[in-house]
């Protein structure tokens, strides 16, 4: 695989006229794809259901292997030589599958919701839906050309009204459950207004449920649904005119897309309570076949922690100590509750925090500055909340990310309010900075400067008061002044921590016992519990989009809300005249959205009858996000056509049922890259467990095996000004490069049509056939690994696959020149070796190995002079996944009139995969004295004896005792004399 193309990269011209040339190389992969087609040889049979095949036997006893890869965006740039890693490399794997005996299962859909085709419609006034179609009839004929052996009845399209009638009908599903925490799973809606309704379970006010009104009715329930409609704040992109989900926002506070300014808003969104599955996310990580790091993302993006919910209360003379201090007239009564991982620190709660957004704020800043308030806290206002306005202003302008990112310059304000430190007694200030979020925990901390480092600058940038009641162990001392940071650590014990009163006295405890100590005594006196937090929070489910599903919830004249049955399912996407949402000036942070589809009136306002009679009821005018076409279409690969279900239970079960191997279910692949970690991939699970909750799918996962291929890279080449220049224009001279007669600096980087540096699938095929395509892909290294692009290097693949042809075809006359011939032993262990290798190689996706292994065996067969024909057939069987069109062709020209697709793969026979002989080192005291020729079955006692009685051994011990001999058959005898 070192050779490399002249110059041009072209293949050079055939000169034989039955050379496998590229043009050779055109109409046989042309030929075949047709023949594949028509023949429909990877259409893969149901158990049950339209895609059932009496033909195909009992397929419910067959093995199978469904095989999937994370689908694409049909972008209109096409592909380039990057993206198709990943779909050629689920190929060979399948095609391996079917040659092992598996039923397989593969195909690819495409994810077309999604705002590029929409900004290209306000930019040109093409309808979404017809750039997109035309994106995915291009995307599909490229992917066709590589030979890709995908069933096509299964593909399937998001923007498909057939398929996301079924996304909105799931939305339904999730819509109209609730989780039961006693049982641990999804219930319906209904039951849990049957408990209201029978008084088996209390509701929320106390209320009878017969007493309240629909309206009220409406909002209860909204906070058991698991997916409801509420006031939170989001990331209001002004710019955009949507709002974002945090994963959708940059560490810089600015959109992914467009790089607008967001800022923080309260708005009415759709939430998806994923919260709830926090710990069964977590847990069934362990039943998954996935990347470890992987697992971690998720693992901490849901952020499990364990602690205790603590209330402060607000004012003088609450709480259980005495005395709260001066300056806490507004808001007596109230309590700032707050979770904490550190219980046994609440003695060295100094302050406290409060987000900016947080609800309490408005209700405990005073009228005026307490007496003596220092310069610092007040940020220069005249007032507490002319402080508190100008801070949740520049608060507002920053996203969660850029809130958490570590600043030198601690920023904050005082409420002007106090709060009680329940186990002290004494008063402490309260705080508002953006360091502190709304999304984690509630919204408010406890302040531990001397052992929280972030406290601790906070601290020290505000003058506030420290307190250490963890004792160092690093050889400070006890007086916080003196230190230059917190002292963090869990491995020491509790100080400075006892009552006045006697009844709590945490000193001397280690922090685990600590923990549990002052948790029980905040318990007791219900001002406190031990609680579980997550980092998750609810997934932002609404968008201000055109190009997106819309749901189907409608509202009546008094602001409640309904599900629409299943009948009136899908709710189309209509027409409207513009497809821009209302965008606003970037920086105006005081708007608020209006959607595109509320531009229809005659769509927004409808009359129907929803059971009780024609009514007129208001659309909802949000749409889905672009996740929510991929949180489920397995299911719909499993059952494409299904129309009466989301997927028959016995197909859901074949394909995607828990099994020995597969204790959660899910797909036995799933190829895609890792930057679908925390979004895509939690997203799915979610969904999916709640189906499974309900009944409607047997598997507890989606996905039971995740591997994550690397990325093809490319060169970056970039003008003075740092700006990308065509990567194709660009000459070498002495080591320096040039655009246009200019220099310019090359640097590594992706590939990709920004940065001018793609490369075209079609360009490749074009000069040297797909199966050369295919093959240098697989062959670049292996696949979890990024790797360079180097289109000099694709002549090797081109090479081995000329002289693969030319081993079984005359260039010449294009007649058979295989041999009737029997293979000679070398022959036949070089063919086993290679099977055997390639075997082990193919099951482990490591494609490059297997590459080498094939080559191995061809240079053998070039070497020897001529090609047994049982040979022939078991290297064409062996290249097949890999280069299928030509080793198609090959296998007809052997005399085969059936495809090889569903052919045996070869098997190796272990007699040949041995070595008839190993060489055996025989050391004396480290030293080689002697190599043996052994048989590799041989034992390690007549190693030994073998290894005494040779000659230049015993001449090399002489008369020195032998006092150790150490046999690791077959390879080493190590012999201690002495």
């Amino acid at each position: 695989m070192s050779e490399t193309t002249p110059a041009s990269g072209a293949a050079e011209p055939a000169t034989e006229p039955f050379r496998y040339s590229a043009a050779l190389a055109a109409e046989i992969e042309s030929r075949w794809q047709d023949i594949w087609e028509k023949e429909g040889t990877f259409n893969a049979p149901n158990p049950a259901g339209d895609l059932a095949d009496p033909a195909a036997g009992d397929v419910a006893a067959k093995p199978h292997s469904f095989i999937m890869d994370m689908f694409p965006y049909p972008s209109g740039a096409g592909l380039h030589v990057g993206h198709p890693l990943g779909y050629i490399a689920t190929d060979v794997y399948a095609r391996y599958q079917r040659m092992t005996g598996h039923n397989v299962l593969h195909t690819l859909g495409y994810d077309a919701f999604g705002l590029p085709a929409e900004q290209y419609a306000v930019q040109t006034g093409t309808h979404p839906r017809v750039s997109t179609e035309a994106n995915i009839a291009n995307m599909r004929q490229q992917l066709r050309r590589l030979g890709l052996g995908h069933d096509p009845r299964r593909s399937i399209s998001t923007i498909d009204p057939e398929y996301y009638r079924w996304t909105q009908w799931i939305f339904l599903q999730i819509f109209n459950s609730w989780y039961d925490e006693d049982a641990g799973k999804a219930r319906p809606i209904a039951e849990l207004v049957a408990a209201f309704e029978s008084g088996s379970r209390e509701v929320p006010g106390g209320r009878a449920w017969s007493q309240l009104s629909a309206a009220e009715r409406d909002e209860v329930l909204g906070e058991y649904r698991l997916a409801y409609a509420k006031e939170v704040p989001v990331n209001w992109c002004p710019g955009l005119g949507t709002v974002l989900a945090n994963e959708e926002v940059t560490s810089d506070g600015r959109s992914e897309r467009g790089n607008f300014p967001v800022f923080k808003s309260n708005l009415r969104q759709w939430m998806m309570r994923i919260t709830a599955y926090s710990d069964r996310l977590i847990a069934d990580l362990d039943l998954l076949d996935w990347p470890e790091a992987i697992k971690l993302q998720q693992r901490n993006w849901i952020g499990r922690s364990e602690g205790a919910r603590v209330d402060f209360a607000i004012g003088a003379g609450a709480g259980t100590g005495e005395g709260a201090g001066e300056g806490a007239g507004e808001g007596e009564g109230e309590k700032i509750t707050v979770f904490t991982t550190r219980p046994d620190t609440l003695f060295g709660a100094t302050y406290m925090v409060l987000a900016p957004e947080h609800g309490l704020v408005d209700t405990i800043v005073p009228a005026e500055w307490p007496a003596g308030v220092p310069a610092e806290w007040t940020g220069g206002a005249a007032t507490p909340a002319e402080a508190v306005a100008a801070y949740r202003a520049a608060a507002a302008a920053k996203s969660d990310v850029e809130r958490q990112v570590e600043a030198k310059v601690k920023t904050g304000v005082f409420t002007g309010a106090h709060a009680v430190n329940p186990v002290s007694g004494q008063p402490v200030p309260v705080f508002i900075a953006d360091y502190v979020l709304m999304g984690y925990g509630t919204g408010a901390i406890m302040a531990v400067p001397a052992h929280d480092h972030r406290d601790f600058a906070f601290a020290r940038a505000f003058a506030l008061p420290m307190r250490c009641v963890v004792k160092p162990t690093d050889g400070r001392d006890e007086d916080p002044s003196t230190w230059d940071d917190a002292f963090d650590t869990y491995d020491s014990v509790i100080v400075n921590s006892a009552r006045e009163q006697g009844d709590l006295s945490l000193d001397g405890l280690s922090i685990v016992a600590a923990k549990a100590a002052a948790t029980a005594w905040l318990a007791e006196r219900g001002i406190g519990e031990g609680t579980v937090n997550y980092r998750l929070r609810d997934w932002l489910f609404s968008r201000q989009r055109y190009w997106g599903e819309p749901f189907p919830i409608v509202y009546d004249e008094d602001g409640v809300m309904h599900a629409l049955p299943e009948s009136m399912l899908p709710v189309e996407v209509p027409e409207v005249d513009d497809y821009s949402p209302h965008t606003y000036d970037p920086y105006d942070s005081t708007s608020s959205p209006k959607t595109p589809l509320s531009r229809n009136e005659d769509w927004v306002n409808v009359e129907l009858d929803l059971g009780d009679g024609p009514k007129r009821y208001r659309r909802e005018t949000n749409t889905m996000p672009n996740w929510a076409g991929s949180c489920w279409y397995e299911l719909r690969y499993v059952d494409p056509s299904n129309g009466a279900a989301v997927v028959d239970p016995a197909n859901e079960r074949y394909w995607l049922g828990p099994t020995a191997t597969k204790p959660a279910g899910g797909a036995d692949l799933y190829v895609g890259g890792a930057e679908h970690a925390v979004l895509h991939l939690l997203y799915a699970r979610f969904w999916h467990k709640v189906l499974h909750d309900l009944g409607h799918v047997s598997s507890v996962e989606p996905f039971h095996k995740l591997f994550n291929q690397g990325m093809i890279t490319a060169d970056v080449y970039r003008d003075e000004r740092g700006f990308p220049v065509p990567a194709a224009e660009i000459e070498e001279r002495d080591g320096t490069y040039f655009w246009q007669g200019e220099p310019v600096k090359r640097e590594a980087g992706k590939m990709g049509k920004s940065l001018k540096n793609a490369v075209a699938p079609d360009d490749i095929a074009d000069e040297y056939g797909a199966d050369t395509l295919r093959l240098y892909e697989m062959s670049m290294g292996p696949l979890d690994v990024s790797r360079p692009w180097d289109t000099r290097a694709v002549i090797g693949s081109y090479r081995f696959l000329q002289r693969l042809w030319r081993n079984v075809v005359s260039e010449s006359t294009g007649e058979l020149v295989v041999t009737d011939e029997p293979a000679d032993e070398a022959t036949l262990r070089a063919l086993h070796k290679a099977i055997d290798g390639i075997r082990g190689d193919m099951a482990g996706l490591r494609f490059n190995t297997a590459v080498a292994k094939a080559i191995e065996l061809n240079n053998h067969l070039v070497k020897r002079g001529s090609t047994p024909r049982a040979v022939a057939e078991q290297l064409v069987l062996l290249v097949a996944p890999l280069a299928p069109h030509v080793a198609e062709e090959l296998w007809r020209r052997l005399g085969h009139g059936d495809s090889l697709a569903h052919t045996d793969y070869p098997v190796a026979d272990p007699a040949y995969v041995v070595d008839e002989a190993v060489t055996c080192v025989v050391q004396i005291k480290g030293k080689v004295k002697a190599r043996l020729e052994v048989a590799p079955t041989i034992s390690d006692a007549e190693l030994e004896a073998l290894a005494l009685a040779d000659p230049a051994v015993v001449a090399a011990i002489g008369d020195a005792p032998v006092r150790k001999v150490i046999a690791r058959a077959p390879k080493l005898v190590n012999i201690v004399t002495g």
